[in-house]
């Protein structure tokens, strides 16, 4: 049974830094590519950071780069995200989501997807 398990998230202020992980089971995991994605309050879940089994490619949506980082440990089984600067308004539940073939922006293309951590902007 597949089981991706995130965790990290909390309150933290506009500025301010999250490190999110995602914790996995059931599967090759280092023959995935992992997602990130989050859904605010009455919106669609978005795409936000991926990257492939390797590690050797990222992929941000342009709303993070330069403030968020993905990253993962094949023997952990784990994929984490570092998010720094974090934006008012903030507030979302964070998904991360495993992808056999190759990082995709589409929550569709991703069969397997964790419960959830919810980060609230507490400014």
């Amino acid at each position: 049974q597949v089981q991706l398990v995130e965790s990290g998230g909390g309150l933290v202020q506009a500025g301010g830094s999250l490190r999110l992980s995602c914790a996995t089971s059931g599967l090759t995991f280092s023959t995935f590519a992992m997602g990130w994605f989050r859904q605010a309050p009455g919106k669609e879940r978005e795409f936000v950071a991926g990257i492939g089994w390797s590690g050797g490619r990222t992929d941000y949506a342009d709303s993070v780069k330069g403030r968020f980082t993905i990253s993962r440990d094949n023997c952990k089984n784990t994929v984490y995200m570092q998010m720094n600067s974090l934006k008012p308004g903030g507030t979302a539940v964070y998904y991360c989501a495993a992808e056999r073939f190759a990082v995709a922006r589409t929550h569709r293309d991703y069969p397997y997807w964790g419960q959830g951590t919810q980060v609230t902007d507490s400014s």
